[in-house]
């Protein structure tokens, strides 16, 4: 009907003009026509002129707006359809194996070792792809082969090099966490810098492509011995290259980074001082300490060693960079730097004037435009405020070294009775009531594993990610949350003001989808808080809280009320999505089972049982080390020795795999059983 109003009102009014009036003008005017109409200007001829001159212009004012409108529609839609994910053939058939391997594992088989850890999704894989609606957000964020921050914009692989230094974070408390059944430690569990988290969001549920060897593409777009940066983008592009030659330093080692003091506190502020000292950077006080470091000696004779673009004579690449502002030394001091940095092929970056060029103009986005070559491509790096760049720089640093609490001051537990086991805090206690029984009356949330909404047992298909995710945040949130709660889950790091749109679109397009299949209402909106109404659907989650609630509560102790337990954490939460604001709350809850398998293996008088407590502990956390530290000891305990050395070896592989071991050494020492 809207088109056909359209269509009226730019077909009619000229249809009616042209037959009644005639055409607005029918030549120009003459000189006596001119002289008349200056003489007596209102005649009944010239308002008649004058009023279809205005209907012609009204006319004409309303069919631009409707082109214009129509063009930029066909520019989104055209938009959006080069931006549809088509799986590939590799893609279809790894989300095939992926999925068979998920229906096809068992849960009660029991072993002497953990199995091998599948690689965790550091940077999002393309197994777990939303192939339905693309999400605003990522429409929004992933410009121009890049993420867009409040503060910044990043590079895509610098953005995935990001997601991997956060993931590589939450391995790191995995590994560290010591479970303990009556009082955990769960103040490691808080969520990252919100830069971190919206880059995480832009990236979450897409397909990512491996990370590029060397040095990120766009520093190779810079001139081989160096180059000075002016313009407003000079600090914001330095800050950029910091977080890039660090990322591209610990994926390759052959790459370091060279600052001087003062450049770092331009940079990051005040921050600069605390997080200087767990960046793996090399900090000099002057240029010439620099032009030091620049040197290549021989292990043999200590000469230098000539090479082009950091190749030395063992054909093993090092590439060093510099970064320092003009005010660090004089002129004089800058020239023989770039010298030696051009001698040794390494890359020397002056945030200012550089006084024997080149230098290049940043412009506040980050382009690069060479003044002397205005026809050469302009390269984009990644630019940051302080903010941004303390952000990213805090995930990326090393850990603060802390004392590693020593297995032999553990106090073994009492050989009695129940364990003590908390409840999260953000799970009330309390049974969901049962549900009818009717045909076509019972919805099933589950969140342990894939997420999935299903009704009497066949799935139901949610476009948007972003409605995928209110579900499986009011099934975490079982008391509910307010939009502002959700909003800032899903989307962060944007303005709020355009995210109520946002939720309200994701809500409508949950309810229509049960609305096509049951009249359930599922979502309460009261108070200005939404929940998931417990009486039209249940939550696997919510079951699991409460069995291992009634397990904690029961008069009698018996394992078979703890297996209960263990058979209702099938997987972790949403363990297929890469969401960052689930981090916390998949590691609580996953701590909360481990604390169980650790408090049940104490208190087990039984050696075998214990090993076997503990081995459930390590399939469903196999980074931990305190588990493995305790099956090793168990297994010696046993006359196991062999196995024990085994376990520590696949522990130690594990590590290795996902990283961790270039960090700190969590060699298992199961040799001193003073304290079994």
């Amino acid at each position: 009907m809207s088109l056909l109003f359209v269509l009226a009102f730019l077909v009619g009014p000229p249809t009616v003009l042209l037959t009644v009036i005639g055409p607005p003008l029918r030549g120009w005017p003459t000189t006596d026509q001119l002289r008349a109409w200056l003489q007596q200007p209102l005649t009944e001829e010239t308002l008649t002129a004058g009023l279809a001159i205005g209907a012609w212009l009204i006319w004409l004012l309303v069919a631009y707006t409707v082109a214009v409108r129509i063009i930029i529609r066909l520019r989104a839609t055209t938009a959006w359809l080069r931006r549809v994910p088509l799986p590939t053939p590799l893609q279809a058939t790894a989300s095939g194996m992926a999925g068979a391997a998920v229906f096809g594992v068992t849960t009660n088989t029991v072993t002497d070792a953990p199995p091998q850890p599948a690689q965790p999704a550091t940077t999002g894989t393309a197994a777990f792809h939303d192939e339905t609606v693309p999400d605003d957000h990522r429409d929004q964020a992933l410009r121009e082969n890049g993420v867009t921050v409040a503060g910044g914009w990043l590079p895509r692989d610098v953005a995935e090099q990001i997601t991997a230094a956060a993931a590589l974070l939450w391995l790191r408390r995995r590994r560290d966490y010591q479970p303990h059944p009556t009082h955990p430690d769960d103040t490691d569990l808080t969520p990252l810098p919100p830069t971190v988290t919206a880059v995480q969001a832009a990236l979450a549920d897409t397909p990512s492509a491996p990370p590029p060897d060397g040095i990120a593409a766009p520093l190779e777009a810079l001139p081989a011995g160096g180059v000075g940066f002016i313009g407003p983008g000079a600090l914001p592009v330095g800050r950029g290259l910091l977080v890039t030659a660090i990322l591209a330093g610990q994926r390759h080692p052959s790459t370091s980074l060279i600052v001087t003091k003062a450049t770092l506190a331009l940079l990051l502020g005040p921050a600069a001082e605390t997080l200087g000292r767990r960046l793996p950077l090399t900090i000099v006080d002057t240029v010439d300490e620099a032009a030091q470091l620049l040197q290549p000696a021989s292990p043999v004779t200590g000469e230098a060693i000539p090479g082009q673009h950091g190749e030395t004579s063992s054909g093993h690449g090092h590439r060093k960079i510099v970064l320092l502002n003009d005010h660090d030394g004089d002129g004089q001091q800058l020239k023989q730097l770039a010298e030696t940095g051009t001698a040794t092929a390494a890359l020397v970056v002056v945030l200012g004037e550089r006084p024997d060029g080149p230098n290049w103009h940043a412009d506040s986005t980050g382009h690069l435009r060479d003044p002397h070559h205005p026809d050469m491509p302009s390269p984009r790096l990644c630019i940051l405020d302080q903010t941004a760049a303390t952000d990213l720089l805090t995930v990326i640093a090393h850990p603060d070294p802390a004392p590693p609490h020593p297995a032999t001051k553990r106090r073994p537990l009492p050989h009695a009775g129940p364990p003590e086991l908390p409840m999260p805090q953000q799970v009330t206690r309390y049974e969901p009531p049962r549900l009818s029984s009717a045909p076509r009356q019972r919805l099933h949330l589950r969140v342990l594993g894939d997420p999935q909404l299903l009704l009497d047992g066949e799935a139901l298909t949610i476009r948007r990610t972003a409605g995928l995710q209110v579900l499986v945040y009011l099934a975490i949130h079982s008391s509910g949350a307010g939009p502002a709660q959700l909003t800032g889950a899903i989307w962060p790091g944007l303005p709020r003001h355009a995210l109520t749109g946002r939720l309200y679109t994701a809500l409508s397009d949950i309810r229509s989808t049960i609305r096509t299949a049951s009249d359930l209402p599922v979502i309460d909106h009261t108070d200005d808080r939404y929940r998931l109404n417990p009486t039209h659907i249940d939550v696997d989650l919510w079951h699991l809280h409460a069995t291992i609630h009634h397990a904690a509560t029961a008069l009698t102790y018996t394992t078979t009320a703890w297996q209960t337990v263990l058979d209702a954490y099938p997987a972790d939460l949403a363990t297929t999505r890469t969401w960052p604001w689930l981090n916390p709350h998949r590691e609580a809850t996953r701590r909360r089972i481990i604390d169980l398998c650790a408090a049940l293996a104490a208190k087990e008088p039984d050696p075998h049982r214990s090993l076997q407590l503990l081995q459930d502990g390590i399939r469903v956390d196999p980074y931990n080390a305190d588990l493995h530290r305790l099956a090793g000891r168990a297994l010696i305990a046993i006359d196991e020795p062999e196995a024990a050395t085994e376990l520590q070896h696949r522990y130690q592989q594990s590590l290795t795999q996902v990283g961790l071991d270039r960090e700190r050494s969590h060699r298992l020492s199961f040799t001193d059983t003073k304290h079994l």
